[in-house]
């Protein structure tokens, strides 16, 4: 690949002033991949591509359930900051997941 301007063998050609924002290449942002949708699946924050709430628990079971097979497989193999932010972010979608199970109980 050198001596061309493609970032990876097939992909996008970017010209002066077309920069375009990636996010770091670190362990957070595979997290934050479930992460987020998890939240707008769970009615917790707008659907950014209609602006509106939606519900689909299933699919924030699935995610949160994805983030806890991300956490036993690796297992021994993070960094500290980085078993913190992940089991951080999987207690929390937990107990949100139940409170919204719950509300929905009664």
């Amino acid at each position: 690949m050198a001596g061309n301007d493609k970032t990876f063998e097939g992909g996008p050609r970017k010209g002066a002033g077309d920069e375009e924002f990636l996010p770091p290449l670190e362990f957070h942002s595979i997290v934050i991949l479930l992460y987020f949708p998890a939240l707008i699946q769970m009615g917790l924050m707008d659907d950014p591509a209609t602006g509106e709430k939606r519900e689909n628990l299933s699919m924030a079971r699935r995610n949160i359930d994805l983030l806890d097979l991300l956490k036993d497989r690796t297992k021994g193999n993070l960094e500290k900051e980085e078993r913190e932010f992940l089991e951080g972010v999987v207690d929390q979608l937990k107990a949100a997941y139940l409170r919204k199970v719950d509300a929905l109980k009664m």
